[in-house]
């Protein structure tokens, strides 16, 4: 969600709205710390915290702060069983602050800033002002929480989508159903064929097109962490992609469109080309194999994203254990 931009819009429509964010989450909690709702006055909402019994008592309580003539901040620890009658046990902590008109010049500013790139911000909570004074931070943010209270009631946040870059090779029936599926989740699609005709009229906005007579040429251009799907209208240049791919060792996820001879071939064509078999395991053949048996294009498209979304998240999970670890590491020295 583009948070500065849709506050933006709904301040200056409504001349006030409240910023709700999850600021701490523990247990079986609806959503992830850093999970944002916006709140007009009459009701109106865009985000989500979850929903449910939650999610209604936030909208009600960010009611009451945008109705009251001087309204303040406030961090709210709502335990799910307890207070909401829920059968979570969860814990959360939301923030709730309150922009009005005068504060527009301040969000244009955040949301110019959005428009650069993902940026952290950190700021300490005062107490009766209508909410935080953000300080942008040096530097790209680094992996972990959205929002995280830290001691000293400072408030540490990331603004902007991380987006998993995905290079999907080949625009036949499949290919266009994994761009459908992907296109409501984090990633940056860069679509490759050698037809500029396969591809729609149309397509999501995180998605963009890439005609070339020499798709292998596209790897090079690909940045770092890219996941390299490969489901073209040729096996031979499936095998090609799929071993330029391996070899660059740079791509974490290098998965093709097949079954379990067409891997068994593929394996044996990637040794006899001389890649050894630590490599080689690290192809994903088929793609989504493990998760359906229908062979339609939404189905296996469902699937598809499925794996990516838990590989990326592995991913990001094994990224923060690597920060903290060097941060903890940092502190004992």
């Amino acid at each position: 969600m583009d948070v500065w931009h849709l506050l933006g819009e709904a301040v200056s429509a409504a001349g006030r709205a409240a910023l709700v964010t999850v600021v701490e989450a523990r247990g079986s909690a609806p959503r992830e710390a850093g999970a944002r709702l916006i709140v007009r006055p009459d009701g109106g909402f865009r985000g989500t915290i979850g929903g449910g019994a939650l999610e209604w008592r936030a909208l009600a309580e960010a009611a009451r702060d945008l109705a009251a003539p001087h309204p303040a901040m406030s961090l709210r620890a709502i335990s799910l069983g307890p207070d909401l009658g829920q059968c979570c046990g969860g814990r959360v902590t939301l923030m709730t602050e309150v922009f009005a008109a005068e504060d527009l010049a301040a969000i244009r500013t955040l949301a110019a800033r959005g428009a650069d790139g993902p940026f952290a911000t950190e700021a300490q909570v005062v107490a009766n002002t209508p909410h935080l004074l953000r300080t942008v931070l040096d530097g790209t943010p680094g992996p972990g929480a959205e929002a995280r209270l830290l001691p000293g009631g400072f408030v540490a946040e990331r603004f902007g989508e991380r987006l998993r870059p995905v290079a999907l090779f080949g625009a036949g029936h499949v290919g266009r159903a994994v761009v459908l599926a992907l296109a409501p989740l984090p990633f940056a699609v860069t679509w490759v064929d050698e037809r500029a005709e396969s591809f729609p009229a149309h397509m999501p906005v995180n998605t963009r097109a890439v005609a070339d007579a020499t798709p292998l040429r596209a790897l090079d251009r690909l940045p770092d962490g890219t996941f390299v799907v490969v489901m073209t209208h040729s096996h031979a240049l499936d095998l090609a992609i799929v071993d330029a791919a391996l070899r660059a060792d740079r791509f974490p996820y290098v998965g093709v469109i097949g079954s379990a001879t067409k891997r068994a071939r593929f394996e044996r064509r990637l040794a006899e080309a001389g890649l050894p078999p630590q490599t080689i395991a690290r192809m994903v053949c088929p793609i989504a194999g493990g998760f359906v048996r229908s062979k339609l294009p939404a189905a296996i498209a469902a699937a598809a994203a499925v794996e990516f979304l838990a590989t990326d998240e592995a991913l990001a999970a094994s990224a923060s254990d690597d920060v903290s670890a060097v941060s903890a590491r940092s502190a004992e020295a």
